[in-house]
């Protein structure tokens, strides 16, 4: 599909059901039709069998009975089976679609970065064999009993097309009641499981400072006010419904006795058209009372449906692309201007022409203050974050619009937060991709990661559950760099590599970076700590998201040398 059509980009996938529901909609009004089945037995055996006294009528009657009966229920059981199958095929072509709208979502750190979509796809797929769809395919029949009761006599039709009109009034109101605080308790519901799930990541720290009972307190406001607004609403709803059951109840009653006055003033044909009015009728209103029972699901829909169509708009599907050849490690960074990325106009920026080159082999370390735009910087090199100005280009190439999963297998990166991914040890580094043993054993030995994989009871094969909280940070770091090196890359970033590690770690590290250097890898290191500056090719000196220096590493440090003694001896 491509960019342009993503504004309909539901409307075009959910056209995929209509054949289906066409064959259910044929399906539903032959079921409707078949619920008169038994009313009309009732008055063959009134007429037929009792006036005849023929026990021979009364078999073939109930034989013919219980086949239209079969029949009917064959027939919604087809009418399901056809919306669920078309519904799961449905599923397997939007389902990966949405997971990606859902992770770049994350990525970038737009709207909802959790798996609400994904409760959204799922609401939009399980509605097509819902009982409201179904109820709603069978309005159309509702129409054509009306037309029969007119048939039979105005004032029944009339009498009849006054109750719709109220069940109407009364899904109208429902709506009017209901949907409000329902689109509210959504909200709230997302927000306190949003809050669960913030505080259960943050666990040690909130058991460690006793701030359970904090926490606590906060997720039950949010948990009680998402409870008080669904409950509201189910009353609501319960009071409709209850309304438009009694209004089926009583139109089916008033209107066998509008029939039976009708006939006392010998406006209507035979006393078997009472009961056929009252039948007819009752099956009129029948489709209208379960549209109002389940207006919380069609509810439900609408707000899945809005909240899905903000996410594949925000996140379309990316222009095919022509294969690109395998990147060299040519690092052009031109006047970039960046920031996070947000809903509706641009980033406030965090970067301000930030502007360099490097070669493959060259080593750039990038040092600053904190909030100095380093992980901005890092994020944008990578392609994760696109540059409001200038570009960032790979052998010429913008890595912002560079397919991912074409240049991912040539990029190293781990983040300044390092989470691993639940799965083994050897999934981890090796990205989950098909195992290759000799690229896992020389990242494994690149890091010095032997004794930790020595250590564990299933070596690599050991699972390392949830953010590989199996692991200690520094573990976690060196796990994460050996998948940044897995596969041998030709350009890696690292944000705070070192942050975590021990002095073993480090010397690992540094021996890690030579060794990629001497393979001509291109690499970018963002640190506070100074113990790679020892086999840097150049330095970056960034503050407040701006370059202030940037060349050869010793340039760079005798500028700075020579910049701190003109301030200490203009303080004296």
């Amino acid at each position: 599909m491509s960019a342009t059509s993503n504004e309909n980009e539901l409307k075009l996938q959910l056209r995929k059901l209509i054949p289906a529901l066409k064959l259910a909609l044929a399906f539903s009004w032959l079921t409707a039709l078949l619920t008169l089945v038994p009313t009309l037995y009732m008055l063959e055996v009134y007429d037929r069998v009792v006036n005849s006294r023929s026990v021979m009528t009364l078999a073939m009657l109930t034989v013919i009975l219980l086949v239209l009966l079969y029949l009917m229920e064959v027939l919604e059981w087809a009418r399901s089976e056809s919306l669920r199958e078309a519904a799961a095929n449905l599923d397997d072509d939007m389902a990966p679609r949405v997971f990606q709208a859902i992770y770049n979502s994350n990525v970038r750190r737009i709207g909802m970065a959790n798996i609400q979509p994904m409760s959204d796809w799922r609401t939009l797929r399980d509605f097509a064999p819902s009982p409201w769809l179904g109820a709603a395919m069978e309005a159309p029949i509702s129409l054509l009993f009306l037309v029969l009761l007119f048939a039979m006599h105005p004032v029944l039709g009339w009498a009849a097309l006054v109750g719709a009109s109220i069940q109407v009034g009364v899904a109208w109101l429902n709506e009017r009641s209901t949907f409000p605080p329902l689109n509210e308790a959504n909200q709230a519901s997302f927000q306190a499981q949003r809050y669960a799930d913030s505080s259960l990541r943050n666990a040690e720290v909130i058991k460690a400072m006793g701030m359970l009972q904090h926490i606590h307190q906060r997720w039950f406001q949010k948990q009680s006010l998402f409870l008080n607004k669904q409950a509201y609403a189910s009353d609501q709803g319960g009071i409709y419904q209850a309304a438009a059951k009694f209004l089926q109840l009583t139109m089916s009653s008033l209107l066998l006795g509008l029939g039976a006055w009708l006939l006392l003033q010998g406006q209507l044909g035979s006393a078997s058209g009472m009961i056929v009015a009252s039948t007819i009728g009752a099956r009129a209103l029948a489709p209208l009372v379960t549209l109002i029972a389940h207006w919380k699901s069609f509810v439900q829909v609408r707000t899945a449906w809005q909240r899905l169509d903000q996410l594949l708009q925000n996140h379309p599907v990316p222009s095919p692309s022509m294969p690109l050849p395998v990147p060299q490690g040519y690092l052009s960074v031109e006047n970039v201007v960046a920031g996070a990325p947000v809903l509706q106009g641009n980033a406030a920026p965090i970067l301000r022409g930030i502007q360099f080159s490097l070669e493959p082999g060259d080593l750039l370390v990038v040092v600053g203050p904190s909030a100095a735009g380093k992980t901005t910087l890092a994020r944008v090199l990578v392609g994760l974050w696109p540059a409001l100005q200038g570009k960032v280009r790979l052998d010429g190439v913008d890595v912002a619009s560079w397919n991912k999963t074409e240049l991912g297998p040539h990029v190293g990166y781990v983040p300044q937060t390092v989470e691993l991914l639940d799965g083994t040890l050897a999934d981890n580094i090796t990205r989950f991709g098909p195992h290759s043993p000799a690229k896992l054993q020389a990242a494994i030995d690149a890091v010095g990661l032997q004794p930790l994989v020595s250590s564990l009871p299933l070596g690599l094969q050991t699972p390392l559950g949830r953010d590989g909280a199996k692991l200690s940070g520094g573990q976690r770091q060196r796990v994460a760099l050996a998948r940044a090196l897995y596969g041998e890359p030709v350009f890696i970033v690292l944000d705070e590599p070192n942050a975590s590690l021990d002095e073993e770690g480090d010397a690992a590290l540094s021996q890690a970076l030579l060794q990629a250097k001497q393979r001509r890898t291109t690499l970018v290191v963002m640190t506070h700590r100074t113990s790679i500056l020892g086999i840097a090719d150049k330095l970056l000196v960034m503050r407040d998201g701006a370059q202030q220096l940037f060349g050869p590493r010793d340039e760079v440090i005798t500028k700075i040398k020579e910049a701190s003694a003109k301030a200490h001896a203009a303080k004296a």
